[in-house]
């Protein structure tokens, strides 16, 4: 069975996220770039953390014109990233052109739309706006990146059964927000277990400080795959 674990690599610069990697590249399934780190250590972070045998997931989560945003997909697949983000509140436009632009290349990415983030709640969506709750918006815009062709969705743990009720099965579920018993929310406001992620659905399980503020980070990562039901 494939790995599923995804780790946020969320450090400030390139010789913690080696170090991490080094550890980590034989127990996990991929390696999660985001801003903090791309921004500190630029695109060769990407290179490096290949070299040493790890996928990347490229979480950016582009959000501009159509065309713009298939320009950023084009040159992150130049960078043989597995995965990337768009931001699905975009529009329908805006995915396709990123889907069409990732398709440019041999072995395509899988474009993500991030529907809601983690971090927001129903609150947060009224102050932006959104009366509707994140369950309604999360269903709203992972219909519209189906529509507009995307293979992949970023969602919370809790909408992961929702979403397998409404969209086909080869479109892939990543999921953020994934808290091993006994560890702390911090700043995730919509989380559950791995297994549970698992057991509802998702494909793909990004995990950060469970694993990487860890003692021993691998065999935190370990321990987690050992828990999973695959």
């Amino acid at each position: 069975m494939r790995n599923p674990i995804i780790v946020a690599l969320d450090v400030p610069d390139a010789e913690a996220a080696l170090y991490l990697a080094r550890q980590l590249a034989p127990a996990v399934g991929a390696f999660k770039i985001g801003k903090e780190l791309f921004v500190g250590a630029g695109p060769d972070i990407v290179h490096a953390i290949r070299d040493e045998g790890g996928a990347v997931f490229l979480d950016l989560k582009f959000h501009d014109i159509p065309n713009t945003v298939a320009s950023a997909v084009a040159a992150a697949a130049r960078l043989d990233v597995a995965m990337l983000t768009i931001h699905a509140s975009g529009g329908r436009n805006m995915m396709a052109a990123a889907e069409a632009a990732a398709q440019e290349v041999e072995n395509p990415p899988l474009v993500l739309g991030v529907t809601v983030l983690t971090s927001m709640d129903g609150n947060d969506l009224n102050e932006v706006g959104i009366p509707e709750g994140p369950a309604t918006q999360v269903e709203r815009l992972a219909q519209l990146a189906k529509e507009a062709g995307l293979r992949g969705l970023v969602c919370s743990p809790r909408e992961i059964s929702t979403l397998r009720k409404v969209l086909p099965r080869e479109v892939q579920l990543v999921t953020p927000g994934i808290r091993p018993k006994g560890s702390e929310a911090d700043d995730q406001k919509r989380t559950c277990t791995p297994a549970d992620a698992i057991t509802a659905g998702s494909d793909w399980l990004v995990i950060g400080r469970p694993i990487t503020a860890a003692l021993n980070p691998r065999a935190a990562a370990e321990t987690i795959l050992e828990e999973l039901p695959l």
